[in-house]
């Protein structure tokens, strides 16, 4: 059995997979490196077969989204600890042995990120984690190196590790048992916000999560859903509201101040001729209040 599974997810990934995954292959010699393939329409399994033949496939039969595609891979791995990488992702030598080793030394810690800088502008960190995440007291996520849109660049200000709120998924190593005992991530959320929700489910079992920016990886970012596009801003906001319904301990308060800042942004989107995020929050809050049921 592998001490380590580095699961990254693909979905008509090809062209990623070859820029990317030679990086993960170098840089990992000590844990066993998984493509779980989304049901990729592309030549993605070709190229793995014929490119990566010492990476394992996991044929899924459709595209189950981020969170389902994750659980469903990791329901067939019995390794210590996973990784879950972002196929975009690349990663540098000795990046998995600085997260190993400070969970080996932090038994209580569940789950670390590396410090992520951004692939297109690579003195910079990159939005999705950047040198670790945070939530704020109405529950909007942030990072050490980004807030909001906002990111810094790299001059070794964050280089010492941190306990953070919650652990990015471009890159999140994990321990595996605590990953299921958890329940892993909802894929009701599909995608987006995902991982921070099930960081919180983490710490509210007493486990601390933090960043070890000894290692750095660089991440591509907006593969998935461009900044402009209104499934992101809808996802965003009702997977966010979703989080703060289920994991925090007295959320009303934080939800009725919530109720008035999204239709703030909403009509935010509205000045910036984005009418299609302008919808977006709508129906993220009806679909919010239709879902939050099954929370109870």
């Amino acid at each position: 059995m592998d001490k380590t599974s580095v699961i990254i997810l693909n979905w008509n990934g090809a062209r990623i997979l070859r820029k990317y995954l030679p990086s993960v292959v170098a840089h990992t010699p000590k844990a066993e490196i998984i493509v779980a393939d989304n049901g990729s329409t592309d030549d993605s399994l070709k190229v793995l077969a014929q490119e990566f033949p010492t990476v394992r496939t996991i044929v899924l039969d459709k595209n189950y989204g981020f969170a389902e595609g994750y659980n469903r891979a990791i329901d067939l791995i019995d390794s210590e600890y996973v990784v879950l990488l972002n196929s975009d992702v690349e990663v540098t030598d000795n990046w998995l042995d600085s997260l190993l080793d400070y969970l080996e030394q932090h038994p209580d810690v569940a789950a670390v990120q590396p410090k992520i800088r951004s692939d297109r502008q690579r003195a910079f960190f990159e939005h999705a984690g950047a040198a670790g995440g945070f939530v704020n007291a109405l529950g909007y996520p942030y990072c050490r190196g980004r807030v909001l849109w906002k990111v810094e660049e790299d001059h070794g200000q964050y280089n010492t590790p941190i306990e953070v709120d919650w652990t990015s998924g471009a890159c999140m190593c994990v321990r595996t048992q605590v990953y299921k005992a958890c329940g892993g991530l909802d894929a009701a959320f599909f995608a987006h916000m995902e991982e921070i929700d099930l960081c919180w489910r983490i710490r509210n079992k007493g486990w601390r999560l933090a960043c070890v920016p000894d290692s750095t990886v660089y991440h591509l970012g907006g593969g998935a859903l461009s900044y402009d596009n209104p499934r992101k801003a809808y996802l965003n906001h009702r997977n966010n509201l979703l989080m703060i319904y289920k994991n925090k301990k007295h959320p009303y308060g934080v939800l009725i101040a919530r109720f008035f800042l999204d239709y703030a942004a909403a009509f935010f989107y509205l000045l910036q001729g984005r009418w299609g995020a302008f919808k977006a929050v709508f129906q993220a809050r009806r679909d919010y209040h239709r879902m939050r049921r099954a929370y109870r």
